[in-house]
């Protein structure tokens, strides 16, 4: 059984969001699901980025520090795209990390340190033809990020959704999400 921290993304703390932490929560792991925007929840993603982009970003991965102060440190970090922030900042830098999966986006190592922990197993999940993973650059952080990690794997669908693993939202991929959500419990399983 791991002990896991849930980052959701920039629509907010969705039901689709809930239902993936309850999947977990179903195979045993204790999940927390912080509500980084505060009960905001916005209709589209473009809604959801301008709010961000008004608050800031490091607010976003300020939060998240906030919401596992109290935690203990043998966490696992799971962000979902904007939740990606505040996943990978702690999983680089907080000490005790178990591990990280990065659902829908990636930053570059070095936003958050010089490199990615050996200690830290990660996981970077994303659709191969996602205007936001591949054309934001965030494909190619997971590949730098993944060729630095000791035990680091990416996995790529066929697909062009961002926000495919949410089952409330359009961009819903049911086949993808049931491959992703296996291979996400496989990873935790262990840890």
């Amino acid at each position: 059984m791991a002990e896991i921290v849930l980052f959701h993304h920039v629509q907010g703390l969705t039901p689709g969001v809930a239902a993936f932490a309850e999947t977990l929560r179903r195979a045993g792991h204790v999940v927390h699901v912080p509500d980084l925007l505060e009960g905001q929840q916005f209709a589209s993603i473009d809604e959801g980025v301008a709010h961000v982009r008004e608050i800031g970003f490091e607010t976003i991965v300020a939060r998240g520090r906030a919401a596992v102060a109290d935690l203990n440190q043998a966490l696992v970090y799971i962000g979902m795209s904007l939740g990606v922030l505040p996943a990978q900042a702690l999983a680089q830098t907080r000490p005790g990390a178990r591990g990280a999966v990065l659902l829908h986006g990636c930053v570059r190592v070095e936003e958050f340190g010089p490199t990615w922990p050996d200690s830290v197993p990660v996981e970077i999940h994303g659709m191969d033809a996602d205007p936001s993973f591949v054309g934001e650059g965030d494909i190619d952080a997971a590949i730098a990020l993944v060729s630095q990690a000791k035990d680091g794997e990416l996995y790529l669908y066929p697909g062009n959704g961002h926000l495919f693993t949410d089952v409330s939202l359009p961009d819903y991929d049911a086949s993808a999400a049931a491959s992703l959500t296996a291979r996400v419990l496989a990873f935790v399983e262990p840890l």
